[in-house]
């Protein structure tokens, strides 16, 4: 596992800021390596801040949208369009302003169009499967970069404590009775999470700063599920100060820029 790595920020408007700044950096190295680059997004307050943010400055045009894979570590199971849905607030803040392909977009299937969710979780597991290459060595793609949420309770995606998700090894689950509404969702497992290259968790104000405490302090991964996030490359926790007015001592807090 890669040691999580901090950077603070003074509020929550610049950690926003910064890490729209750094996904930009982000994408244009993966495709100038790579030719293209895939990103997971993430719902919430910062997470919907950073694409927003990512959307207001002049830099996001040095990354060519056209090859950007857009995917989702989890949606609430409601129908196409609701306001509370991650794709539609993502849509808002960012997607419906840059040129993406839209084939390349995978939105997690809404109410409506999938029974269920755990049919809706089947169909985004072949999604994932479909787009996964040889040298990925799993059922999912090695993503470039996959953002997180960190709730109060420390949940990450819509895996929440002591879930029975938490245990469950298939790359994408249906979620009913999430103890924070809507109780039906559909969320990557920590297998596919756990998958992406870097991991980037974001928590800005003080009700987060104690699950940030713990998830750094080696809590158990069922209670405490952002303890069990580790990118194959990097895990960076994206903080404002008062998320982390609880860090513990001796982490690797790096200088924010």
């Amino acid at each position: 596992m890669t040691t999580p790595e901090v950077i603070v920020h003074r509020d929550a408007m610049l950690l926003a800021r910064a890490a729209a700044a750094r996904l930009v950096t982000k994408l244009v190295d993966v495709q100038s390596a790579r030719g293209s680059a895939s990103i997971v997004l993430t719902g919430g307050g910062v997470g919907t801040a950073t694409l927003a943010e990512l959307r207001q400055i002049p830099a996001r045009d040095a990354v060519d949208w056209s090859r950007v894979d857009v995917w989702w570590g989890d949606e609430r199971f409601l129908a196409a369009g609701d306001p509370e849905r991650n794709e539609t607030q993502a849509r808002a803040a960012l997607l419906d302003h840059v040129r993406l392909d839209p084939s390349r977009v995978h939105a997690i299937t809404p109410l409506g169009e999938a029974p269920d969710p755990e049919t809706a979780a089947s169909r985004y597991a072949a999604a994932l499967l479909a787009a996964a290459q040889p040298e990925d060595h799993g059922p999912v793609p090695q993503f470039d970069v996959l953002l997180l949420g960190v709730g109060p309770d420390a949940h990450v995606a819509s895996l929440f404590p002591e879930s029975p998700a938490m245990y469950d090894e298939r790359p994408v689950v249906g979620i009913h009775g999430a103890p924070k509404p809507p109780p039906n969702r559909v969320s990557m497992t920590l297998a596919a999470i756990n998958s992406a290259r870097e991991i980037w968790l974001l928590a800005a104000g003080p009700d987060k700063a104690r699950a940030v405490s713990l998830a750094l302090s080696g809590a158990g991964g069922v209670q405490v599920p952002a303890a069990a996030v580790a990118g194959r490359r990097r895990t960076l926790y994206l903080l404002d100060t008062a998320a982390a007015s609880k860090l513990p001592p001796g982490l690797n807090r790096l200088a924010s820029p």
